[in-house]
């Protein structure tokens, strides 16, 4: 991978208030005011985009088209976009390349998700599931009666703590400080402050591993991105403030399935791999970083990405959630927005929210979340079965 050869700007960037499932309005208005936001934000109408990239987990063929038309009818390409939970940095991703390629100089990406409540069910129970091989290996490791979501992240979780000395004291500080994070993101669907002991003892879901609010929660939502070329901005007076200084996106390799470690079937190779790229084509390292957004569907997965992404030596989380490192008046403030754990978690628009906080940080207009002058921002986004896409943003 190389540093990109041509500028890709990030124009304008939306999102609306996540809400319980229930609660939100259908996912085709949820995008289009996602669209809409970050049109208004770009300052451009939506005839000047040339193509869309829709991302969503749960809806029929062609709910991008019907989201998108809401904002208008074109013409363009619409693609439909669904990669699990990475799905809204999928979409982000193929909008940079379309930018990048010089096949477009404007391009969307949405991403928007209404879901149910509780655990996520099979979409498709009478075929081959995708994770067959994946939920095998969980069977065999973890040996718990659990929603398989719950099995794979605290199984990764348990396995960490056998191998480095991880607590559940551990995760639990990491939750209290998403909770502490989220209650100054007006968009976040949980504001309320929970202490490290409330997390501790809240609902036991896996003893000594898990308690309930070390899970995220199920969440409806959308957020958008316009990306634009330095020409496009110069043509209609666009002054960007940011940019994509790099971009990964890595699949499994068979050391996912084949080292029987509950960690690498979890992602933790795709994340290095992603993460060692974007740092070789962006020309900084780790320790240039002071805001992250990372993929924190459950406080575990939070912990092992420290260590995936560089932030801390292998086998050193805990002594970074201990001084304090992941948060403001630490070295990097991972997840200002509240992250999946309190923002939500609508698996399509997750990526592009992340977006959304990233961009606003380096425009320093985050308001009380506004982590001191960052000029690098590092994103995460994770989906089993599996893609990881890792996102460098630069000042413009």
């Amino acid at each position: 991978m190389t540093r990109l050869n041509r500028e890709v700007l990030v124009a304008g960037v939306g999102m609306i208030p996540f809400a319980k499932p229930g609660q939100s309005a259908p996912y085709d208005e949820m995008g289009a005011e996602a669209i809409r936001l970050a049109l208004r934000d770009a300052g451009i109408g939506y005839d000047l985009v040339e193509q869309a990239f829709a991302g969503y987990v749960f809806g029929a063929s062609c709910a991008g088209q019907r989201t998108v038309y809401k904002a208008g009818m074109t013409g363009i390409p619409i693609i439909n976009v669904n990669n699990n939970c990475s799905t809204g940095s999928t979409a982000l991703y193929l909008a940079r390349q379309a930018v990048e390629s010089g096949m477009v100089e404007c391009a969307l990406a949405v991403g928007f998700e209404e879901m149910d409540p509780g655990a996520i069910p099979a979409a498709y129970p009478n075929r081959v599931s995708p994770f067959v091989d994946f939920d095998r290996e969980c069977d065999m490791l973890v040996d718990v009666d659990l929603p398989l979501a719950l099995r794979y992240f605290g199984g990764a979780g348990k396995a960490h703590m056998d191998k480095y000395g991880t607590t559940l004291k551990d995760f639990a500080k990491v939750r209290a400080k998403a909770s502490r994070h989220a209650a100054h993101n007006p968009l976040s669907v949980f504001k309320n402050v929970m202490t490290e002991e409330e997390v501790l003892g809240a609902q036991l879901i896996w003893p000594d591993v898990m308690t309930r609010p070390m899970a995220c929660p199920p969440t409806c939502g959308a957020a958008a991105t316009i990306l634009i070329s330095r020409d496009f901005a110069r043509k209609f007076g666009i002054d960007p403030q940011v940019r994509i200084a790099a971009q990964a996106m890595t699949t499994d390799r068979p050391v996912a399935l084949e080292s029987h470690d509950m960690m690498q079937l979890v992602g933790k190779d795709m994340a290095e791999r992603a993460s060692q790229q974007v740092y070789e084509a962006a020309g900084i390292g780790p320790e240039d970083i002071r805001v992250v957004e990372l993929h924190d569907c459950f406080a575990h997965n939070e912990v092992i990405t420290y260590e995936s992404l560089g932030l801390c030596p292998e086998g050193g989380a805990a002594q970074f959630i201990a001084d304090g490192d992941n948060t403001y008046g630490g070295r990097v403030v991972t997840n200002p927005s509240g992250g999946l754990l309190s923002k939500g978690h609508p698996l399509g628009a997750t990526g592009l929210a992340q977006c959304y906080e990233l961009t606003h940080q380096l425009r320093g207009t985050a308001g009380a979340r506004q982590v001191e002058s960052p000029t690098h921002a590092l994103q995460h986004n994770l989906g089993l079965g599996g893609a990881c896409v890792v996102t460098m943003y630069e000042k413009a």
